[in-house]
């Protein structure tokens, strides 16, 4: 039998997680460029009337865009790292939901009126970023793929006790083995005659011999 001293657990391979952040970062870069394409750079913080499909934006807004498919990509090649982009994502974008529903008039009290719509969102774009933050916290919480890491030095090799039984008997003071000692047999005959006393023994011996 092996025996692990040493042993840890590692994560192994590639992690879903990992996956994830690294899509997700494609797919924000690829819109976010496609949105500078289409806006340019001018009037930058300000309302566009050309969005992608139904979806509103500026040049700022695909600048962070840009910016999260950026990171996305930089923090996908670990498997820490892609679960911090996951929590970033959660965070930021569920701010920017709560942010819409605010612009909205969803809910009533907005702490940030006089600072406008910046990144010309609308409701379309409000309840994406929902989608986004719900993303960004299943890849926070995926789990990872581990398998437990074991030196090659550090094996050690357990004895293994096997039974043996022999039908030997060793003698210490000739050292020799001789055969186990058998039962003695003895017949009905033999014992009946040995429980039978002196007198009668003689009274069996034939006549004719002197006593």
């Amino acid at each position: 039998m092996t025996h692990a001293k040493g042993a840890r657990i590692r994560v192994r391979g590639l992690q879903p997680a990992q996956v994830l952040a690294g899509l997700a970062g494609i797919a924000f870069l690829v819109v976010g460029i496609i949105g500078f394409t289409r806006t340019g750079v001018g009037n930058f913080a300000g309302h566009h009337d050309a969005g992608l499909w139904r979806f509103s934006g500026n040049p700022l807004m695909s600048l962070v865009r840009v910016a999260t498919g950026v990171v996305g990509l930089l923090l996908a090649f670990g498997s820490g790292r892609a679960r911090t982009f996951g929590w970033l994502l959660f965070i930021f974008y569920g701010a920017l939901f709560v942010w819409g529903l605010m612009i909205d008039g969803l809910i009533s009290t907005n702490p940030f009126a006089n600072a406008g719509n910046p990144l010309d969102m609308g409701r379309a774009d409000t309840w994406l970023h929902l989608g986004v933050a719900a993303v960004g916290l299943l890849i926070a919480v995926l789990p990872a793929r581990r398998t437990i890491h074991v030196p090659e030095d550090e094996l050690v090799d357990e004895p293994t006790v096997v039974e043996q039984r022999t039908d030997h008997v060793v003698d210490t003071d000739r050292t020799e083995t001789l055969p186990a000692e058998e039962p003695r047999r003895r017949s009905f005959l033999r014992r009946h005659h040995d429980e039978r006393g002196p007198e009668v023994a003689r009274e069996e011996r034939p006549p004719g011999l002197a006593h």
